[in-house]
């Protein structure tokens, strides 16, 4: 019983794929067509059916951003981006999207630098990413240390303890990384401003003193959430309270 349950899963499993391959493939051919709105419901549709992948995000900013859409051509890069953080496409039409906005927010301060070389490293991967590195260096790491085991030349002995010290160290490094790039995704919460222009209130009420504007295509920190308001922080380390309709959460996969 319980291995014909599993092959209906199976097999319901490979319809489901091969179902959004297909409307994956009509949607690039509308998009190739210039039928941007044909290709946006079918992108979409995809998504509603559980489907979750950098491509499939960055198609859909594309078409927003064909149809000058700034706010959700913004936050499907972004959600692109945070499953493949140094694909150089998606960070090319991110910053041209970006260039569509009209908050300019500098930064409120330079890290240092060994904390801002960290960060380089660890956004080359994701988490996952880095746990996969990780695991094959170990499995580099223990074939180079049997082969020091049980190889007779001295050459060969010494060539395979130096790479397996190697191999070794780099598979810490990349743990370690694997542990600080999961730390940024567990405890950061990234979201996308939504609504043409949001005013930022002093408390989580719309009676309260407003602090700052924001418009659509900005991206922002939430801190904490009470109620239908979220307290915000942006990159020049300003921070207030937005209504919580008015911005969209870029982890919610």
């Amino acid at each position: 019983m319980k291995k014909i349950l599993f092959l209906f899963i199976l097999f319901f499993n490979f319809l489901g794929f091969s179902q959004n391959a297909e409307l994956f493939d009509a949607a690039n051919t509308a998009y190739n067509d210039g039928k941007y709105e044909v290709a946006e419901k079918t992108y979409l549709k995809i998504i509603a059916n559980g489907e979750a992948s950098s491509e499939l995000y960055f198609n859909l900013g594309n078409v927003y951003y064909k149809e000058n859409k700034i706010a959700p051509s913004i936050y499907y890069y972004e959600k692109a981006l945070l499953l493949k953080p140094n694909d150089s496409d998606i960070k090319n039409n991110l910053a041209y999207a970006q260039n569509m906005t009209l908050d300019a927010i500098t930064p409120a301060h330079l890290k240092p630098v060994l904390k801002k070389y960290i960060k380089n490293t660890t956004s080359f991967f994701s988490f996952e990413q880095w746990a996969y590195v990780s695991v094959l260096l170990m499995i580099l790491f223990v074939l180079t240390y049997l082969a020091y085991y049980f190889t007779a030349s001295a050459t060969l002995k010494r060539i395979s303890f130096i790479s397996s010290l190697v191999f070794l160290c780099i598979a810490i490094a990349a743990i370690a990384f694997a542990y600080i790039k999961y730390g940024e995704f567990k405890d950061d919460k990234p979201a996308i401003v939504f609504e043409k222009e949001s005013s930022i209130q002093a408390e989580p009420n719309s009676r309260s003193a407003e602090t700052f504007k924001l418009h659509e295509g900005t991206k922002v920190m939430v801190l904490e959430s009470l109620n239908d308001w979220y307290k915000i922080k942006i990159a020049d380390g300003k921070t207030g309270w937005i209504a919580s309709e008015e911005i969209k959460l870029l982890k919610d996969f």
